[in-house]
């Protein structure tokens, strides 16, 4: 019977990890290897690890973690998760290994969804982006444009104007009010309404959005609004409240309080998996934190 179980170890189940094994709490930790944000070139805005490569950052990190004795860090794909009568939960892998713990904490990252243009999962994490705090500057200066629809597509615009001069809504063929269009207009913005088909460029870079009329826009980044969901039905097959917040966040949130509790005894969430704020590796790391120290302080009860 170990203290938790971390399914997950991206920046947030590393970060669980970590605070779990120095308070010296056995914690065994499952990771499926699919990290959200390895596509990318760099981390933007972590401190202390800023325009850092994330295979980079993951590796450190796993060398820290396995300094710890109480820490195990296992590669697997979990098929079942359950509470049992006891109130502890047990944990089976898809090649049959089943480990329990008195806590468990679910970190397992999140399946980015975003329109189905060509071209765009090529270059996803690189030229073409969700998060202009994580992205923006290192787009900084470049003819850019942004992919959304509505009042989420006007203010990314309207955001992005802080890195470059030369931007351009696109609102793949979805109309925009007079108010939204004079707003962008007095913000410096283009607009274009006409349906995007692709965008292409050298390699993984971006060089031009295609539209179905089959003109181009010369294009040297993209703000894509993607949204976020569950990778698999283990909260809520553990009883976890799962969300889908606001159109501006667009993440199907497993409901935590402010020490990423479920409200299921013992059941913890940390990471993208349970954002209230806009996604980033700085959040899942403060998240996993917290989480982690809740669930040790919560496996301590049980001694």
């Amino acid at each position: 019977m170990r203290d938790c179980i971390v399914i997950g170890a991206g920046a947030a189940g590393l970060s669980a990890g970590l605070t779990l094994a120095r308070a010296r709490r056995t914690t065994w930790i499952v990771d499926a290897g699919r990290p959200s944000n390895l596509p990318a070139a760099v981390i933007g805005g972590l401190l202390g690890h800023d325009g850092r490569p994330p295979a980079e950052y993951y590796a450190a990190a796993r060398a820290e973690l396995a300094a710890y004795p109480a820490a195990e860090l296992t590669g697997g794909e979990v098929s079942r998760a359950v509470r049992q009568e006891d109130g502890t939960y047990a944990v089976t892998l898809a090649d049959g290994r089943r480990e329990t713990a008195r806590t468990l904490l679910l970190a397992p990252g999140m399946d980015y969804r975003y329109p189905p243009v060509s071209g765009l999962a090529e270059r996803w994490g690189g030229d073409v982006f969700h998060c202009p705090f994580c992205h923006g500057w290192e787009m900084r200066d470049r003819p850019a444009a942004v992919l959304a629809t509505g009042a989420v597509g006007v203010h990314g615009a309207l955001n992005l104007r802080a890195y470059t001069d030369d931007i351009t809504l696109l609102t793949n063929g979805t109309e925009l009010s007079g108010a939204e269009r004079d707003q962008l207009a007095t913000g410096g913005v283009k607009v274009d309404e006409r349906p995007v088909a692709a965008v292409d460029g050298p390699g993984a870079r971006l060089s031009a959005v295609h539209f179905t009329d089959g003109a181009g826009l010369d294009v040297k980044a993209l703000l894509v609004k993607a949204f976020l969901y569950q990778r698999s039905s283990l909260a809520r097959d553990l009883g976890a409240t799962v969300t889908m917040l606001p159109e501006h966040l667009g993440v199907e949130a497993i409901v935590v309080d402010a020490m990423f509790r479920t409200g299921v005894p013992g059941l913890f969430a940390a990471g993208d998996a349970a954002t209230s704020v806009p996604p980033s590796m700085a959040a899942a790391v403060a998240s996993g934190y917290l989480a982690g120290a809740g669930a040790a302080v919560l496996a301590a009860a049980g001694y």
